[in-house]
């Protein structure tokens, strides 16, 4: 689509002005229903629109933010009440520089969990966000908001965060393409942080080229974050288009035994047979450690989470509560009132697992647990050039369904955060529809992950999957 897009701009038959307009009057139309948006900044990119480099690889794109990335001058709310009043961004996140470099346009703050903690979006502390494909579901998380706009078609295209599956997921459930780089691949700086080891920029788009243009945009070294790795970006276009034959897709037994809804396993079957019909060799494997994977998550995430949300003291930035009695009622009525309830869980957890006593039997195990599922990883892609997989245990859920059950919530990511653990580049892309608990057809989502580093691989998977299972998406 962007392609297209981009050569209406460049023949003149569209403007960077129209596309905004355009995509205002959609938001205007249909977001009071799928809630993706939590505030716009239109007049500020329309002043950037009329000024567009149309020569740039992205010259006049709008795309919409995930507002966890950091954009100056616009706010920046996490999904949560502590950000939502009063902070204003004083800085763009590097990816938000190295978008405006390639002449895009950041438009529109788009909808999130809380703090990137969740997978349905219901923890945003702001507005409900709801699933285009049927609005009475939820649209993923914690990127629910990016995911809903785009399938929508009120975002070209959108940036979201990954930590345990929060691109992927809500992408899967909606029926768009959504890609985790590698760890190191895109710059964090601007992104604020829930846990530092985990998380990931990426986009969410409606293709897979699309999602290679954005890449290509977004990735590179950066000075300013020391997690950020020094090599070369390759062209994502040059082997696009390359095809799978000659590949091998390695099918991890863990990923498709009990659990998983019948319509998924269908969905997934049926591209995996795609793929070798293409010239694929299909590959039986291991991951040995996958079922210690949620529960080594959950113990390094909130650790890291815990250590990274102590700067919303109510001191510098962020919503303060009134009238405290002294410094600590600062600290404690602040978070009380500031933090929603699935924060302050993992919070406590977090912090418990970190705790004098339970460091080394929680976080110091949990970590080399995490070695030893990196560990299978790397002996996989001695044998296969790609792993493929569902992404999500069942199609996108009903609002409220889990709203008691949180450890049903956290088991729902039980394919995508492995890859966080391991920082591999993962996709999800679409492979088709099923109906779920007697509702309407649902998409189900491709999970395709690759080494590290290897973003150009996995797209070009991915493209060939999203060639071959068109014609089953509905």
């Amino acid at each position: 689509m962007i392609s297209e897009l981009r050569k209406q701009l460049l023949s003149g038959e569209t403007t960077p002005v129209k596309l905004l307009e355009d995509l205002s009057s959609g938001i205007a139309e249909r977001d009071g229903q799928t809630g993706a948006y939590l505030s716009l900044e239109l007049q500020t990119a329309l002043e950037e629109a009329q000024s567009a480099d149309l020569s740039k690889p992205l010259g006049g794109i709008p795309i919409g933010i995930k507002d966890n990335i950091n954009v100056l001058g616009q706010p920046c709310t996490c999904g949560s009440k502590f950000l939502s009043k009063n902070y204003t961004s004083p800085y763009d996140a590097t990816v938000i520089t190295k978008l405006r470099k390639a002449g895009a346009i950041p438009f529109g703050r788009l909808n999130m969990d809380e703090f990137a903690m969740g997978s349905s979006t219901e923890n945003s502390a702001l507005k409900q966000t709801r699933n285009p494909r049927d609005p009475e579901r939820i649209p993923g998380g914690s990127s629910g908001g990016s995911a809903s706009a785009v399938a929508d078609g009120t975002a070209i295209a959108a940036l979201g965060s990954d930590t345990g599956g929060s691109i992927r997921q809500p992408a899967s459930h909606c029926g768009v393409v959504g890609l985790k780089p590698s760890y190191g691949r895109v710059s964090r700086y601007g992104l604020v942080a829930f846990a530092s080891s985990l998380d990931q920029i990426g986009p969410l788009t409606q293709t897979v080229e699309d999602a290679a243009h954005l890449l290509q945009a977004i990735a590179g070294a950066d000075p300013r974050d020391s997690t950020s790795l020094d090599v070369a970006v390759p062209d994502y276009h040059a082997t696009l288009k390359n095809g799978v034959e000659g590949l091998k897709l390695g099918i991890p037994k863990e990923y498709f035994g009990h659990g998983i809804d019948s319509g998924v396993r269908n969905q997934v079957d049926n591209a995996i047979q795609k793929l070798a019909a293409q010239g694929a060799e299909i590959v039986d494997i291991s991951l040995p450690h996958s079922s210690y994977a949620v529960a080594t998550y959950y113990v390094i995430a909130p650790a890291e989470a815990s250590s990274n949300l102590s700067r919303f003291d109510g001191i510098r930035y962020g919503m303060r509560a009134e009238k405290p009695e002294d410094i600590l009622d600062v600290y404690k009525k602040s978070r009380e009132e500031g933090f929603g309830p699935e924060v302050k869980r993992r919070i406590i957890l977090g912090t418990y697992v970190l705790s004098s006593g339970y460091y080394d039997a929680y976080y110091g195990r949990a970590q080399k647990v995490r070695t030893l599922i990196r560990k299978d990883f790397e002996q996989a892609f001695k044998l296969v050039d790609a792993i493929v997989s569902p992404v999500a245990p069942s199609p996108a859920r009903k609002l409220g369904t889990n709203a008691d059950d949180p450890l049903q919530e956290y088991l729902s990511d039980i394919f995508t955060i492995s890859a966080n653990l391991a920082g591999i580049p993962g996709i999800s892309v679409p492979c088709g529809s099923t109906d779920f608990d007697g509702d309407s057809q649902l998409p189900v989502g491709l999970q395709i992950l690759g080494p590290h580093l290897a973003e150009a691989k996995v797209l070009q998977i991915a493209h060939a999957a999203e060639g071959t299972c068109g014609a089953d998406i509905g």
